[in-house]
């Protein structure tokens, strides 16, 4: 499989890159066997690279599949902490939980904010650089659905790596279109920053145009880019890497178990509204009925909502 150099950090990854949020509690759920056994199979397949955080819930799964696969790849994580304790606990709890004594990269996990995120979390991300020179952490960065805040770290001399929002209809980006968020990411690459993307099915909204998704990324990134692919199957994971691979994928494309998953509340919601605080793309609204509601046009599957509803109501069917 093709790798790549993510910027200035001289870190080397595949193009592809098993996200790992779909897997997790926050989705699927499935059992620790289960993803471990898929993602180790993503790992002996080739797949170098993986992406995880605090909230995916899925540390455990990926230690479970290194020990299995005897293989250790360059791993991702984030955190939204927002002192510098927090975060420094975000940092030991992966550390631990993964089963590693060093991470590859760390980054800030801000999908909606305000483009002042970098001086308004300016001690957590202090906390990562100070992990960065003890080596502990070898890059650290921002994941983000944000195009000026994409633009505030192409410039920012601390940012080694950045994680945008991007797909063929700019489904989620936040603040601009997605020509803004290419001349972003451009911008990033032109300052050296390595630069792996998220959201090019836009968490499943497009699995039935997935040629034709994944082949517009493929234009743009010209070999630049890595892109994380939340996976859920073996049979998804060898899709993910023959098309990679440049080789033909129609059948797998024919018979692909690949489902549009949609989130639902159920009837014991409270109207609190943490799911809409928790929202990056405004698709949950809290007006008359019983129940909050989502926009099913607006919903790119991130999962975060199911994470804050306190009364766990929030599932995919």
């Amino acid at each position: 499989m093709k790798k790549i150099i993510l910027g200035r950090s001289g870190i080397e990854v595949t193009e592809l890159c098993f996200g790992t949020l779909p897997i997790g509690p926050l989705q699927k759920n499935a059992s620790a066997e289960e993803a471990s056994d898929i993602i180790a199979h993503g790992l002996r397949s080739g797949i170098t690279f993986v992406d995880t955080a605090q909230v995916y819930k899925t540390y455990s799964q990926i230690s479970l599949a290194m020990r299995q696969s005897h293989i250790i790849p360059v791993i991702a994580s984030k955190s939204s902490a927002k002192s510098y304790s927090e975060m420094n606990e975000a940092v030991e709890q992966a550390l631990k939980e993964l089963c590693v004594n060093k991470i590859d990269i760390f980054l800030l996990h801000a999908a909606r904010v305000k483009k002042t995120i970098l001086e308004e979390r300016e001690n957590p991300l202090k906390c990562l650089l100070d992990y960065r020179e003890k080596g502990v952490i070898k890059a650290v960065g921002i994941s983000t659905h944000v195009v000026d805040v994409v633009n505030a770290a192409a410039v920012h001399p601390e940012i080694d790596i950045v994680f945008p929002l991007i797909n063929r209809l700019g489904m989620g980006i936040i603040g601009g279109s997605r020509e803004e968020m290419e001349i972003a990411i451009n911008e990033c690459h032109n300052n050296n920053k390595g630069v792996y993307v998220m959201k090019i099915l836009a968490g499943g909204n497009f699995v039935s145009d997935y040629k034709e998704s994944m082949d517009y990324f493929s234009r743009f990134s010209s070999g630049r880019f890595a892109r994380a692919i939340g996976m859920l199957s073996k049979e998804e994971v060898d899709m993910n890497i023959r098309y990679m691979n440049d080789e033909d994928i129609s059948s797998e494309l024919a018979n692909t178990s690949i489902q549009n998953k949609h989130f639902v509340i159920m009837k014991q919601c409270t109207k609190c509204g943490s799911c809409v605080e928790a929202c990056h793309s405004d698709a949950i609204s809290i007006g008359d009925g019983d129940r909050a509601r989502i926009d099913e046009s607006k919903c790119i599957k991130c999962g975060y909502c199911v994470a804050a509803c306190p009364q766990f109501c929030i599932r995919m069917n």
